[in-house]
Protein backbone atom coordinates (compact mmCIF):
# COMPACT_ATOMS: atom_id res chain seq x y z
CA UNK A 1 0.00 0.00 0.00
CA UNK A 2 2.17 2.99 -1.14
CA UNK A 3 -0.99 5.71 -0.98
CA UNK A 4 0.57 9.08 0.26
CA UNK A 5 -1.46 11.53 2.07
CA UNK A 6 0.54 14.35 1.35
CA UNK A 7 0.19 14.11 -2.13
CA UNK A 8 -3.59 13.71 -2.40
CA UNK A 9 -4.41 15.51 0.62
CA UNK A 10 -7.82 16.83 -0.72
CA UNK A 11 -8.55 13.36 -2.35
CA UNK A 12 -10.50 10.85 -0.31
CA UNK A 13 -8.95 7.81 1.03
CA UNK A 14 -10.16 4.98 -1.18
CA UNK A 15 -10.45 2.24 1.59
CA UNK A 16 -11.46 4.70 4.29
CA UNK A 17 -14.56 2.76 5.58
CA UNK A 18 -12.35 -0.28 5.82
CA UNK A 19 -9.93 1.45 7.91
CA UNK A 20 -12.21 3.30 9.90
CA UNK A 21 -13.53 -0.30 10.57
CA UNK A 22 -10.63 -2.11 12.15
CA UNK A 23 -9.64 1.08 13.68
CA UNK A 24 -13.21 0.70 15.40
CA UNK A 25 -12.32 -3.08 16.28
CA UNK A 26 -9.09 -2.00 18.09
CA UNK A 27 -10.83 0.76 19.98
CA UNK A 28 -13.37 -1.20 21.48
CA UNK A 29 -11.20 -3.32 22.22
CA UNK A 30 -9.55 -0.76 24.87
CA UNK A 31 -13.15 0.06 25.78
CA UNK A 32 -14.42 -3.23 26.44
CA UNK A 33 -10.90 -4.19 28.76
CA UNK A 34 -11.87 -1.77 31.27
CA UNK A 35 -14.85 -3.66 32.33
CA UNK A 36 -14.73 -6.98 30.84
CA UNK A 37 -12.45 -8.13 33.68
CA UNK A 38 -14.74 -7.26 35.82
CA UNK A 39 -16.92 -10.48 35.94
CA UNK A 40 -13.86 -12.53 35.60
CA UNK A 41 -12.29 -10.77 39.02
CA UNK A 42 -13.97 -13.69 41.80
CA UNK A 43 -12.50 -16.47 39.80
CA UNK A 44 -9.08 -14.57 39.38
CA UNK A 45 -9.68 -13.91 43.38
CA UNK A 46 -9.88 -17.79 43.81
CA UNK A 47 -6.94 -19.12 41.16
CA UNK A 48 -4.48 -16.72 41.86
CA UNK A 49 -5.08 -16.64 45.44
CA UNK A 50 -5.11 -12.46 44.89
CA UNK A 51 -6.16 -10.02 48.27
CA UNK A 52 -8.85 -7.48 47.01
CA UNK A 53 -6.33 -5.18 46.77
CA UNK A 54 -4.70 -6.71 44.06
CA UNK A 55 -8.42 -7.50 42.62
CA UNK A 56 -8.77 -3.80 42.84
CA UNK A 57 -5.45 -2.41 41.07
CA UNK A 58 -6.51 -5.42 38.00
CA UNK A 59 -8.76 -2.45 37.19
CA UNK A 60 -7.67 0.62 38.22
CA UNK A 61 -4.07 -0.06 37.25
CA UNK A 62 -4.76 -0.49 33.05
CA UNK A 63 -7.31 2.71 33.15
CA UNK A 64 -4.56 4.54 35.61
CA UNK A 65 -2.09 4.33 32.92
CA UNK A 66 -4.33 4.55 29.82
CA UNK A 67 -5.62 7.73 31.23
CA UNK A 68 -2.68 9.10 32.69
CA UNK A 69 -0.26 8.78 28.91
CA UNK A 70 -3.24 9.19 26.74
CA UNK A 71 -2.17 13.20 25.96
CA UNK A 72 1.53 11.59 25.33
CA UNK A 73 0.42 9.65 23.05
CA UNK A 74 -1.35 12.63 21.40
CA UNK A 75 1.91 14.17 20.97
CA UNK A 76 3.91 11.62 20.12
CA UNK A 77 1.31 10.92 17.48
CA UNK A 78 1.89 14.30 16.05
CA UNK A 79 5.36 14.26 16.06
CA UNK A 80 6.02 10.49 14.45
CA UNK A 81 2.85 10.09 12.48
CA UNK A 82 -0.03 8.59 13.58
CA UNK A 83 -0.17 5.28 11.94
CA UNK A 84 3.61 4.22 13.82
CA UNK A 85 1.92 5.18 16.95
CA UNK A 86 -1.31 3.32 16.30
CA UNK A 87 1.05 -0.25 14.84
CA UNK A 88 2.78 0.68 17.63
CA UNK A 89 0.44 0.80 20.61
CA UNK A 90 -1.50 -2.39 18.97
CA UNK A 91 1.81 -4.41 18.98
CA UNK A 92 2.47 -3.34 23.08
CA UNK A 93 -1.21 -3.87 23.66
CA UNK A 94 -1.51 -7.31 22.01
CA UNK A 95 1.49 -8.92 23.51
CA UNK A 96 1.05 -7.29 26.83
CA UNK A 97 -2.73 -9.28 26.63
CA UNK A 98 -0.97 -12.49 26.15
CA UNK A 99 1.25 -12.02 28.80
CA UNK A 100 -1.85 -11.17 31.25
CA UNK A 101 -3.91 -14.06 30.28
CA UNK A 102 -0.49 -16.31 31.11
CA UNK A 103 0.04 -14.52 34.16
CA UNK A 104 0.78 -17.06 37.72
CA UNK A 105 0.34 -14.55 40.13
CA UNK A 106 -1.33 -11.23 40.92
CA UNK A 107 2.11 -9.25 40.58
CA UNK A 108 2.42 -10.46 36.98
CA UNK A 109 -0.79 -9.97 36.15
CA UNK A 110 -1.15 -6.24 37.10
CA UNK A 111 2.23 -5.53 35.16
CA UNK A 112 0.44 -7.08 32.21
CA UNK A 113 -2.55 -4.56 32.86
CA UNK A 114 -0.41 -1.51 33.38
CA UNK A 115 1.45 -2.46 29.92
CA UNK A 116 -1.82 -2.83 28.19
CA UNK A 117 -2.79 0.55 29.66
CA UNK A 118 0.32 2.03 27.88
CA UNK A 119 -0.81 -0.24 24.72
CA UNK A 120 -4.42 1.43 24.69
CA UNK A 121 -2.68 5.30 25.57
CA UNK A 122 -0.70 5.00 22.54
CA UNK A 123 -3.25 3.66 20.29
CA UNK A 124 -6.66 5.19 20.95
CA UNK A 125 -5.78 8.99 20.39
CA UNK A 126 -3.54 8.37 17.19
CA UNK A 127 -6.50 6.19 15.94
CA UNK A 128 -8.98 8.99 16.34
CA UNK A 129 -6.15 11.87 15.02
CA UNK A 130 -6.08 9.24 11.79
CA UNK A 131 -9.90 9.02 11.47
CA UNK A 132 -9.86 12.93 11.64
CA UNK A 133 -7.36 13.14 9.21
CA UNK A 134 -8.86 10.38 6.36
CA UNK A 135 -12.53 12.19 6.91
CA UNK A 136 -14.27 15.58 6.06
CA UNK A 137 -17.36 17.39 5.64
CA UNK A 138 -20.28 15.49 6.44
CA UNK A 139 -18.44 11.65 6.20
CA UNK A 140 -16.07 13.15 9.12
CA UNK A 141 -18.97 13.60 11.17
CA UNK A 142 -20.27 10.42 10.35
CA UNK A 143 -17.25 8.42 11.18
CA UNK A 144 -17.19 10.46 14.61
CA UNK A 145 -20.75 9.19 14.76
CA UNK A 146 -19.71 5.15 14.58
CA UNK A 147 -16.60 5.78 16.92
CA UNK A 148 -18.49 7.47 19.48
CA UNK A 149 -21.48 4.72 19.55
CA UNK A 150 -18.79 2.46 20.65
CA UNK A 151 -17.59 4.32 23.74
CA UNK A 152 -21.76 4.50 24.70
CA UNK A 153 -22.27 0.65 24.79
CA UNK A 154 -18.63 -0.49 24.65
CA UNK A 155 -18.11 -0.90 28.42
CA UNK A 156 -21.30 -2.63 29.49
CA UNK A 157 -20.95 -5.07 26.22
CA UNK A 158 -17.17 -5.77 28.44
CA UNK A 159 -19.15 -7.42 31.52
CA UNK A 160 -21.51 -9.69 28.77
CA UNK A 161 -18.44 -10.45 26.93
CA UNK A 162 -16.81 -11.24 30.01
CA UNK A 163 -19.39 -13.50 31.46
CA UNK A 164 -19.48 -15.90 28.14
CA UNK A 165 -15.76 -16.14 28.57
CA UNK A 166 -14.95 -16.71 31.82
CA UNK A 167 -18.11 -19.21 31.58
CA UNK A 168 -16.76 -20.86 28.75
CA UNK A 169 -12.82 -21.34 28.61
CA UNK A 170 -12.04 -19.38 31.49
CA UNK A 171 -10.85 -16.03 33.19
CA UNK A 172 -7.37 -15.90 31.04
CA UNK A 173 -9.57 -15.70 27.90
CA UNK A 174 -10.67 -12.24 28.65
CA UNK A 175 -7.00 -11.40 27.92
CA UNK A 176 -6.49 -14.29 25.06
CA UNK A 177 -9.04 -12.93 23.02
CA UNK A 178 -7.38 -9.78 22.49
CA UNK A 179 -4.68 -11.52 20.65
CA UNK A 180 -5.78 -13.06 17.85
CA UNK A 181 -8.21 -9.63 16.84
CA UNK A 182 -5.25 -7.98 17.42
CA UNK A 183 -3.09 -9.70 14.78
CA UNK A 184 -5.66 -9.28 12.19
CA UNK A 185 -5.87 -5.89 12.49
CA UNK A 186 -2.21 -5.45 12.47
CA UNK A 187 -1.53 -6.76 9.30
CA UNK A 188 -4.98 -5.31 8.14
CA UNK A 189 -3.55 -1.80 8.99
CA UNK A 190 -0.26 -1.99 8.09
CA UNK A 191 -1.59 -2.94 4.38
CA UNK A 192 -4.62 -0.48 4.30
CA UNK A 193 -2.81 2.57 6.75
CA UNK A 194 -2.00 5.45 4.37
CA UNK A 195 2.01 6.01 4.37
CA UNK A 196 2.79 9.59 5.81
CA UNK A 197 5.42 11.90 5.63
CA UNK A 198 7.76 12.41 8.80
CA UNK A 199 6.26 15.10 10.78
CA UNK A 200 8.51 17.73 11.89
CA UNK A 201 9.52 18.58 15.47
CA UNK A 202 7.56 21.16 16.08
CA UNK A 203 8.14 20.26 19.87
CA UNK A 204 9.11 18.12 22.45
CA UNK A 205 7.24 15.28 24.58
CA UNK A 206 6.72 16.24 27.99
CA UNK A 207 7.57 13.49 29.38
CA UNK A 208 8.04 14.48 32.93
CA UNK A 209 4.21 16.21 32.81
CA UNK A 210 3.29 12.76 32.19
CA UNK A 211 4.77 11.05 34.83
CA UNK A 212 3.37 13.74 37.45
CA UNK A 213 0.03 13.36 36.30
CA UNK A 214 0.35 10.18 36.37
CA UNK A 215 1.82 9.57 40.04
CA UNK A 216 -0.05 11.60 41.45
CA UNK A 217 -3.40 10.28 40.54
CA UNK A 218 -1.61 6.51 41.70
CA UNK A 219 -0.97 7.91 44.56
CA UNK A 220 -4.82 8.98 45.15
CA UNK A 221 -5.73 5.94 43.91
CA UNK A 222 -3.70 4.00 46.59
CA UNK A 223 -4.90 6.29 49.29
CA UNK A 224 -8.53 5.15 48.39
CA UNK A 225 -7.51 1.14 48.02
CA UNK A 226 -5.24 1.47 51.56
CA UNK A 227 -8.37 3.06 53.09
CA UNK A 228 -10.63 -0.25 52.87
CA UNK A 229 -8.39 -1.74 55.43
CA UNK A 230 -6.47 1.12 57.27
CA UNK A 231 -9.83 3.41 57.17
CA UNK A 232 -10.48 6.61 55.49
CA UNK A 233 -9.32 9.11 58.85
CA UNK A 234 -6.25 7.89 59.67
CA UNK A 235 -2.94 9.51 59.07
CA UNK A 236 -1.66 7.23 56.67
CA UNK A 237 -4.72 8.16 54.16
CA UNK A 238 -4.49 11.59 54.74
CA UNK A 239 -0.89 11.65 54.28
CA UNK A 240 -1.39 9.88 51.28
CA UNK A 241 -4.04 12.57 49.52
CA UNK A 242 -1.84 15.38 50.60
CA UNK A 243 0.78 13.90 48.90
CA UNK A 244 -1.09 13.66 45.98
CA UNK A 245 -2.57 16.80 45.91
CA UNK A 246 1.01 18.19 45.96
CA UNK A 247 2.21 16.27 43.27
CA UNK A 248 -1.18 18.34 41.25
CA UNK A 249 0.50 21.20 41.95
CA UNK A 250 3.16 20.36 41.09
CA UNK A 251 2.16 19.59 37.38
CA UNK A 252 -0.30 22.51 37.30
CA UNK A 253 3.02 24.72 38.15
CA UNK A 254 5.33 22.40 35.87
CA UNK A 255 2.64 22.61 32.58
CA UNK A 256 2.86 26.22 32.99
CA UNK A 257 6.45 26.84 32.53
CA UNK A 258 6.98 24.07 29.94
CA UNK A 259 7.97 24.38 26.25
CA UNK A 260 5.92 21.70 24.94
CA UNK A 261 3.02 21.42 27.64
CA UNK A 262 1.00 18.36 27.67
CA UNK A 263 -2.42 20.01 28.84
CA UNK A 264 -3.44 23.38 28.70
CA UNK A 265 -4.08 23.79 32.13
CA UNK A 266 -6.10 27.22 31.12
CA UNK A 267 -8.67 25.03 30.12
CA UNK A 268 -9.91 23.85 32.97
CA UNK A 269 -10.35 27.35 34.11
CA UNK A 270 -13.26 27.22 31.82
CA UNK A 271 -16.58 26.70 33.27
CA UNK A 272 -17.74 24.27 30.51
CA UNK A 273 -14.57 22.45 30.27
CA UNK A 274 -13.93 22.17 34.38
CA UNK A 275 -17.97 21.16 34.71
CA UNK A 276 -17.99 18.41 31.64
CA UNK A 277 -14.58 16.98 32.95
CA UNK A 278 -16.10 16.94 36.44
CA UNK A 279 -19.27 15.03 35.19
CA UNK A 280 -17.09 12.06 33.10
CA UNK A 281 -14.87 11.59 35.95
CA UNK A 282 -18.42 10.99 37.92
CA UNK A 283 -20.35 9.32 35.32
CA UNK A 284 -17.22 7.24 34.71
CA UNK A 285 -16.87 6.57 38.89
CA UNK A 286 -20.35 5.37 39.35
CA UNK A 287 -20.45 3.21 35.76
CA UNK A 288 -17.12 1.44 37.52
CA UNK A 289 -18.82 1.26 40.89
CA UNK A 290 -22.03 -0.34 39.12
CA UNK A 291 -20.18 -3.50 37.51
CA UNK A 292 -17.70 -3.72 40.49
CA UNK A 293 -20.72 -4.29 43.00
CA UNK A 294 -22.84 -5.65 40.78
CA UNK A 295 -20.54 -8.84 39.41
CA UNK A 296 -19.38 -9.53 43.17
CA UNK A 297 -22.81 -9.12 44.50
CA UNK A 298 -24.08 -12.20 41.81
CA UNK A 299 -21.12 -14.69 42.13
CA UNK A 300 -19.78 -13.46 45.54
CA UNK A 301 -22.88 -13.48 47.70
CA UNK A 302 -25.61 -15.03 45.77
CA UNK A 303 -23.48 -17.84 43.38
CA UNK A 304 -24.29 -17.33 40.20
CA UNK A 305 -22.03 -18.27 37.49
CA UNK A 306 -19.86 -15.84 34.88
CA UNK A 307 -22.48 -16.14 31.98
CA UNK A 308 -25.72 -15.74 34.19
CA UNK A 309 -24.26 -12.95 36.07
CA UNK A 310 -23.01 -11.80 32.23
CA UNK A 311 -26.53 -11.99 31.19
CA UNK A 312 -27.70 -10.18 34.28
CA UNK A 313 -25.78 -6.83 32.90
CA UNK A 314 -28.00 -7.15 29.38
CA UNK A 315 -30.32 -4.49 30.91
CA UNK A 316 -27.75 -2.10 31.96
CA UNK A 317 -26.27 -1.94 28.82
CA UNK A 318 -29.22 -1.59 26.60
CA UNK A 319 -30.07 1.24 29.48
CA UNK A 320 -27.23 2.99 28.80
CA UNK A 321 -27.38 3.27 25.24
CA UNK A 322 -30.86 3.98 25.43
CA UNK A 323 -30.03 6.97 28.34
CA UNK A 324 -26.65 8.32 25.89
CA UNK A 325 -29.24 8.72 22.37
CA UNK A 326 -32.22 9.79 24.07
CA UNK A 327 -30.40 12.48 25.85
CA UNK A 328 -28.57 12.98 22.42
CA UNK A 329 -31.56 13.71 20.72
CA UNK A 330 -33.07 16.00 23.55
CA UNK A 331 -29.46 18.31 24.54
CA UNK A 332 -29.69 20.77 21.40
CA UNK A 333 -33.59 21.45 22.38
CA UNK A 334 -33.47 21.35 26.53
CA UNK A 335 -29.74 22.55 27.20
CA UNK A 336 -27.01 21.11 29.02
CA UNK A 337 -27.45 21.72 32.38
CA UNK A 338 -31.17 20.12 33.48
CA UNK A 339 -30.17 17.25 31.43
CA UNK A 340 -26.84 16.92 33.79
CA UNK A 341 -29.49 17.03 36.92
CA UNK A 342 -32.22 14.66 35.25
CA UNK A 343 -29.43 12.01 34.47
CA UNK A 344 -27.69 12.08 38.38
CA UNK A 345 -31.29 11.69 40.06
CA UNK A 346 -31.93 9.21 38.28
CA UNK A 347 -28.53 7.51 38.93
CA UNK A 348 -28.69 8.03 42.84
CA UNK A 349 -32.43 7.10 42.72
CA UNK A 350 -30.81 3.75 41.00
CA UNK A 351 -28.30 3.10 43.06
CA UNK A 352 -30.58 4.06 46.34
CA UNK A 353 -32.62 1.37 45.13
CA UNK A 354 -29.97 -1.79 45.88
CA UNK A 355 -28.88 0.41 49.33
CA UNK A 356 -32.30 -0.77 50.29
CA UNK A 357 -33.21 -4.05 49.01
CA UNK A 358 -30.60 -6.47 48.44
CA UNK A 359 -33.44 -8.42 46.37
CA UNK A 360 -31.51 -9.52 42.84
CA UNK A 361 -34.57 -8.47 40.74
CA UNK A 362 -34.11 -5.30 43.15
CA UNK A 363 -30.24 -5.17 42.74
CA UNK A 364 -31.10 -5.57 38.18
CA UNK A 365 -33.42 -3.18 38.64
CA UNK A 366 -31.86 -0.41 40.34
CA UNK A 367 -28.13 -0.89 37.99
CA UNK A 368 -30.31 -0.93 35.17
CA UNK A 369 -31.86 2.71 35.83
CA UNK A 370 -28.38 3.86 37.27
CA UNK A 371 -27.06 3.31 34.43
CA UNK A 372 -29.66 5.23 32.15
CA UNK A 373 -28.69 8.13 34.34
CA UNK A 374 -25.15 7.55 33.86
CA UNK A 375 -25.39 7.49 29.72
CA UNK A 376 -27.20 10.87 29.90
CA UNK A 377 -24.14 11.75 31.38
CA UNK A 378 -21.81 10.71 29.29
CA UNK A 379 -23.49 12.74 26.46
CA UNK A 380 -23.84 16.34 28.82
CA UNK A 381 -20.17 15.94 29.40
CA UNK A 382 -19.23 15.63 26.62
CA UNK A 383 -21.40 18.17 24.68
CA UNK A 384 -20.47 20.55 27.66
CA UNK A 385 -16.68 20.49 27.80
CA UNK A 386 -16.07 20.14 24.22
CA UNK A 387 -19.29 22.30 22.67
CA UNK A 388 -17.93 25.65 22.97
CA UNK A 389 -14.25 25.29 22.51
CA UNK A 390 -12.47 26.83 19.42
CA UNK A 391 -11.10 24.61 16.26
CA UNK A 392 -7.56 24.34 17.14
CA UNK A 393 -8.62 23.81 20.98
CA UNK A 394 -10.73 20.50 20.13
CA UNK A 395 -7.55 17.85 20.06
CA UNK A 396 -6.30 18.80 23.77
CA UNK A 397 -10.23 19.23 25.06
CA UNK A 398 -10.66 15.65 23.62
CA UNK A 399 -7.46 14.01 25.66
CA UNK A 400 -8.50 16.04 28.63
CA UNK A 401 -11.78 14.58 28.61
CA UNK A 402 -10.41 11.12 27.45
CA UNK A 403 -8.21 11.35 30.24
CA UNK A 404 -11.32 11.94 32.98
CA UNK A 405 -13.13 9.27 32.19
CA UNK A 406 -9.97 6.95 32.71
CA UNK A 407 -9.21 8.55 35.89
CA UNK A 408 -12.63 8.03 37.07
CA UNK A 409 -12.68 4.58 35.83
CA UNK A 410 -9.66 4.24 38.42
CA UNK A 411 -10.79 6.03 41.04
CA UNK A 412 -13.96 4.84 41.00
CA UNK A 413 -13.12 0.89 41.07
CA UNK A 414 -10.68 1.95 44.31
CA UNK A 415 -13.06 4.24 46.02
CA UNK A 416 -16.02 1.04 45.78
CA UNK A 417 -13.53 -1.14 46.40
CA UNK A 418 -12.98 -0.18 49.95
CA UNK A 419 -16.31 1.26 50.70
CA UNK A 420 -17.91 -2.39 50.44
CA UNK A 421 -14.42 -4.20 51.28
CA UNK A 422 -17.04 -6.20 54.13
CA UNK A 423 -18.39 -7.83 51.46
CA UNK A 424 -15.71 -8.36 48.78
CA UNK A 425 -13.79 -10.37 51.61
CA UNK A 426 -16.72 -11.97 53.87
CA UNK A 427 -20.05 -13.23 53.36
CA UNK A 428 -22.08 -9.87 54.60
CA UNK A 429 -23.80 -7.60 52.84
CA UNK A 430 -23.26 -4.63 54.29
CA UNK A 431 -20.35 -3.89 52.60
CA UNK A 432 -22.52 -3.76 48.89
CA UNK A 433 -25.06 -1.43 51.05
CA UNK A 434 -22.53 0.91 52.24
CA UNK A 435 -21.23 0.65 48.61
CA UNK A 436 -24.36 1.24 46.40
CA UNK A 437 -25.71 3.71 49.32
CA UNK A 438 -22.17 5.84 48.68
CA UNK A 439 -23.19 6.56 44.95
CA UNK A 440 -26.16 7.32 45.12
CA UNK A 441 -24.85 10.11 47.95
CA UNK A 442 -22.24 10.71 45.40
CA UNK A 443 -24.65 11.37 42.90
CA UNK A 444 -27.32 13.35 45.04
CA UNK A 445 -24.79 15.81 45.75
CA UNK A 446 -23.31 16.02 41.80
CA UNK A 447 -26.88 16.70 41.43
CA UNK A 448 -26.40 20.05 43.10
CA UNK A 449 -23.25 21.03 41.95
CA UNK A 450 -24.49 20.65 38.61
CA UNK A 451 -27.64 22.73 39.08
CA UNK A 452 -25.37 25.55 40.11
CA UNK A 453 -22.08 25.42 37.30
CA UNK A 454 -23.48 23.45 34.42
CA UNK A 455 -23.84 26.15 31.42
CA UNK A 456 -27.85 26.53 30.03
CA UNK A 457 -27.50 27.75 26.72
CA UNK A 458 -29.08 24.97 24.51
CA UNK A 459 -27.52 27.30 21.84
CA UNK A 460 -24.04 26.13 22.28
CA UNK A 461 -25.18 22.39 21.58
CA UNK A 462 -26.68 23.21 18.49
CA UNK A 463 -24.43 22.71 15.64
CA UNK A 464 -22.51 20.05 17.02
CA UNK A 465 -24.39 17.45 19.06
CA UNK A 466 -22.00 14.73 21.11
CA UNK A 467 -23.56 11.44 21.35
CA UNK A 468 -20.93 9.43 22.66
CA UNK A 469 -19.19 8.47 25.97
Amino acid sequence: MTYDTTETERTPHPWRWRILGFLGVAQLMLILDVTVVAIALPHIETDLGASREALTWTVSAYALAFGGLMLLGGRLADLIGAKRVVLAGLVIFTAASLATGLAPSSGLLLGGRIAQGVGAALLSPAALSLVVTLFDGDERNKALGVWSALGGGGAALGVLLGGALTAGPGWPWVFFVNVPIGLVILVALIRLLPRQAAAAPRARLDVLGALLVTASTGTLIYAFISAGDGGWLTAVTGLLVVLAALGYLVFALWQRRAASPLMDVRLLARRPVATGTFLILLATALMIAVFFLGTFYFQHARGYGALRTGLLFLPVALATMAGANLTGRAIARVGARPLAVIGLLVAAAGMAAPAVSMHPATVVAGVSVAAAGTGALFVVASATALGQVAPHEAGIASGIVSTFHEFGAAGGAAVVSSVAAASLVGDTLSGFTRGFAAGAVAAGVAALVAAVLTPRKPEAFRKSRTTGA
